[in-house]
């Protein structure tokens, strides 16, 4: 009975040992990526006004290193079907608010950590390539070219790389040649921006687990025009229905995907257009499909305007005083640190407390978001809040409208701990309540408002730094006003300066014979030499 027992113990002890070493293996399998595709993600985005006397530096990326990467994305939390399909590998992705230029010292500092770990941890069947495609750097072209470039020389031209992109980016024909997948948002505002790189992740795993590769066909066609994101709006017409059309353009059979780039007006470089891009395994398909997007793009040239009624600051905040539409918002768009302004602009700010029907604590409620002044907030803090404040701020940056404003008043809230502005006061002056900020900060969401003890739905008047409004504040305004304000991002093109765009560019020459628009097939990246 005793020898039985041993051998029944020995017996069930081997087949644990064996379950265990199988358990083991698998996972071990897992691990190294031999049965699941091992796919890195990397990534850098800001969209950089040219025209704007700021610079941008290394810490305004708030770069994520490894699995801090993974926070950016909800389609890829620990628990989600899509992180249990691959071997993740993040390395760096990095996202600066909206700028001037970027130092070449903070590119190519970001650049080289990246590659450093990308070379570290490959090979890699895929790299999910995330970026914005409108940074500018000092003395380059084509920062997102040159990234790419460098990616495929660290990793070959075997990997796939599925490229998501803001439609404000730009497509040159070196991003395009490196890069496998494309697409771009297909909403303005934005509210589709995490569905789109979620898409750009399910085409480079069906492309790899299917064993279907890179797409036999990419169809490139730049289209010469350069409208700001507030004529370009997915709201309204035309836009509205150009991009209604590229879903189900790219859900044809032999399609990957399709995509329309509006481009960025902000910087003065040839690839600043709009473009199209159409990848797939048809070429028939995916060239016609370029070509019908495009002209359909290009025919409804004319028909893009303001998303919202514009006028001068004085027109908007003549209409908005007398209006019995409460909040009436009015933008503040020539210095929109959403698109790349500065954010230090006081000119309106100058402009709006010189209103006499404002400088009575009585008068209509304002709210002006925002202005930035590292010192003025020092001081506020000192005052504390219910104390008396008086000091200048903002036009550290961009002094060439207006010089830093004066601001005399009670300080109302102040706040510590956000991300972009770091501390923010809020000062009473006459009836504006000013949000100054030590850092800029553009404000988007009401929550922005609340957490300083502002009330903007109960406002008269709500003056933000921004273009178009985002949903939240489009929601809550009873009336909108644009208002053709100067700035970095000027909404009115034919004011900047440009000497480097290719022309003609629609709008800024109007009268030229149509051009080109014929399929452009791009070279695989695997035949590129």
């Amino acid at each position: 009975m005793n020898c039985h027992f041993k051998s029944f113990v020995r017996t069930w002890f081997m087949i644990v040992i064996s379950v265990l070493v199988a358990s083991l293996g698998n996972a071990q399998t897992e691990s190294t990526g031999k049965s699941l595709p091992r796919i890195a993600i990397a990534g850098l985005g800001i969209e950089s006004s040219t025209f704007s006397p700021a610079v941008t530096n290394e810490e305004a990326f708030h770069a994520k290193y490894g699995n801090q990467v993974f926070s950016s994305y909800p389609f890829l939390q620990e628990d989600s079907a899509l992180r249990k399909l691959a071997v993740w590998v993040p390395t760096i992705v990095g996202k600066s608010l909206p700028g001037g230029i970027v130092t070449r010292e903070a590119y190519e500092s970001l650049v080289n950590k990246t590659l450093d770990s990308l070379k570290k941890h490959a090979p890699y069947d895929g790299l999910f390539f995330d970026i914005h495609g409108a940074m500018s750097v000092i003395g380059l072209d084509d920062p997102e070219g040159d990234f790419i470039v460098r990616i495929r020389k660290a990793l070959g031209t075997k990997t796939l790389i599925s490229t998501s992109m803001d439609l404000h980016g730009n497509v040159s024909w070196r991003l395009a040649e490196n890069t496998d997948l494309i697409t771009c948002y297909r909403m303005a505002p934005h509210e589709d921006a995490m569905q789109t790189k979620e898409r750009a992740v399910r085409n480079l795993l069906d492309r790899i687990q299917s064993g279907k590769g890179k797409p036999l066909y990419k169809a490139w066609i730049p289209i010469p025009i350069l409208l700001p994101g507030e004529k370009t709006s997915t709201r309204i017409e035309p836009g509205k229905s150009v991009y209604q059309a590229v879903a189900p353009a790219a859900a044809q059979q032999g399609i990957v995907d399709a995509a329309i780039w509006v481009g960025y007006a902000w910087a003065d470089e040839p690839r600043n257009h709009a473009v199209v891009v159409v990848t797939g395994d048809d070429r028939d398909k995916v060239t016609a499909t370029a070509e019908q997007l495009a002209h359909n793009f290009w025919n409804a040239r004319s028909g893009f305007a303001f998303v919202a009624p514009t006028g001068s600051l004085k027109e908007c905040l003549d209409k908005a005083l007398v209006s019995d539409k409460k909040p009436f918002f009015i933008s503040d768009s020539g210095d929109n640190p959403t698109a790349g302004g500065a954010g230090d602009v006081t000119w309106s700010i100058t402009e709006i407390l010189k209103r006499p029907e404002l400088q009575s604590a009585k008068g209509p409620s304002l709210i002006y978001a925002s202005i930035p002044g590292p010192e003025f907030v020092e001081k506020a803090i000192a005052a504390g809040v219910g104390n008396q404040v008086d000091d200048y701020a903002g036009a550290k940056v961009d002094h060439r409208y207006a010089p830093p404003v004066r601001l005399k008043g009670t300080v109302t809230a102040i706040a510590y701990g956000d991300r972009d502005a770091e501390v923010e006061v809020v000062v009473k002056v006459g009836s504006v309540s000013v949000i100054v900020t030590k850092k800029r900060k553009p404000y988007h969401k009401e929550i922005d408002f609340t957490r300083l003890k502002l009330e903007p739905r109960n406002a008269d008047i709500v003056v933000v730094k921004i273009g178009y409004l985002e949903p939240e504040l489009y929601a809550m305004k009873k009336d909108w006003l644009l208002a053709l304000t100067p700035g970095g991002v000027d909404q009115d093109l034919e004011r900047l300066p440009y000497k480097r765009i290719e022309r003609p560019m629609f709008p800024l020459d109007k009268d030229f014979k149509d051009p080109d628009l014929s399929a452009r097939l791009v070279p695989l990246s695997d035949k590129l030499k």
